[in-house]
């Protein structure tokens, strides 16, 4: 992502209605789908401006890595985890340690090399241990979003299936999310992204009635993403287990 895509998800990352109920989401996928453990070690791989690291240090001892310089200074003051410079595929920190999670959220799509990334993911994951992705939908939602976010791709829920088996993994839970108001999104990507010249509009909070509101719409997905595969949203989840 640019510098300032960067800055102004650290402005708003902590109200804005869809970082906020992403993050109710994923905290009951891993309630439900987290293998048990006394202790865990966890690994989030491009933790941005650290938006997640709350949450999932809920689940153990955390590590983070991050390239871009700004953005990981303002994940490691958060005081939550240990957070590094590096990349994936190939230069990954803590280089001695495997974990019991690894967590890429929205990150796949910003690598070049999506097998490579993969395999690196698996390379610091213990033998059954658990790997969570979320990755954006549908190659037909390309949007400007995508072009300032430096995405090289957009994924279907089987296209990403079938690239986690290749590289080592079994698919233990996957469906699309953000549901629910995907006929809104959809209209936003292809109306009115295609006039406004504010390719950053969607990182702008919303007045506080209509983000309270979208906020509890998709934060209700909490209830269907973990038991359920629904069949279409704006944004694919996957769970697997490290072979």
């Amino acid at each position: 992502m640019t510098p300032e895509t960067y800055a102004l998800a650290a402005q708003i990352e902590e109200e804005h209605w869809w970082f906020s109920a992403r993050r109710d989401i994923l905290r009951a996928v891993l309630d439900r789908h987290l293998p048990q453990a006394s202790e865990r070690t966890l690994l989030e791989l491009g933790c941005g401006n650290g938006g997640n690291l709350p949450l999932l240090a809920r689940y153990g001892k955390l590590f983070a890595v991050e390239t871009d310089n700004d953005a990981r200074g303002r994940a490691a003051a958060r005081g939550i985890a240990k957070v590094e410079p590096g990349a994936l595929p190939h230069a990954l920190p803590f280089t001695e340690l495997q974990f019991d999670l690894v967590a890429a959220l929205d990150v796949l799509e910003h690598v070049a090399d999506e097998h490579a990334a993969l395999a690196a993911m698996r390379a610091k994951l213990k033998r059954g241990g658990f790997l969570l992705l979320t990755v954006p939908a549908f190659a037909w939602l390309w949007s400007r979003h995508d072009e300032v976010s430096y995405h090289q791709r957009r994924y279907t829920k089987g296209g990403l299936i079938k690239l986690v088996k290749e590289t080592g993994f079994e698919v233990a839970h996957s469906t699309y999310f953000n549901t629910l108001l995907f006929p809104l999104a959809l209209a936003h990507i292809k109306l009115f992204t295609r006039f406004a010249a504010d390719a950053h509009h969607g990182l702008r909070i919303p007045p506080r009635p209509l983000n309270a509101l979208l906020r509890t719409i998709f934060s209700a997905e909490r209830y269907l993403v973990p038991r359920l595969i629904l069949p279409f949203g704006v944004s694919v989840l996957l769970c697997a287990i490290a072979r």
